[in-house]
């Protein structure tokens, strides 16, 4: 699905999954993943898959920017969502910084390079 889609989720054994693709800035995919969690929230999903393998275009975050941009995403989940990424190996932050600040927040996230780990995660939260 690429970043101007609005139907955004599939359905796997309750988990919505949702992809962008393509060349995108870094703003392009911190609002995409925002509005995503928004409309799973307003969907009444309670776990979420978002895969973002498929985008290029964006250098891993900061630590500051991965803050801001977890701040923004716990906002638009609230508390009602658990939430895993899939990325590249190279965007992710070997100390999981994002996802303790995430934790701080209320946010129930990971992140992981593969789909197969992350759905297994997500299943595993029922």
């Amino acid at each position: 699905m690429n970043a101007a889609s609005d139907d955004r989720f599939t359905l796997v054994d309750g988990i919505a999954v949702a992809r962008i693709e393509g060349r995108v800035s870094a703003q392009q995919v911190i609002g995409w993943v925002g509005e995503t969690l928004a409309q799973a929230r307003r969907a009444r999903l309670d776990r979420v898959m978002l895969v973002l393998t498929g985008a290029s275009g964006f250098p891993a975050p900061s630590l500051a920017r991965r803050a801001e941009m977890i701040r923004g995403w716990a906002a638009a989940a609230g508390d009602a969502i658990t939430m895993a990424i899939v990325c590249q190996a190279e965007l992710i932050d070997p100390q999981r910084f994002g996802i303790r600040v995430a934790t701080s927040l209320g946010l129930h996230a990971n992140v992981f390079d593969r789909e197969d780990a992350a759905m297994a995660w997500l299943r595993g939260t029922d």
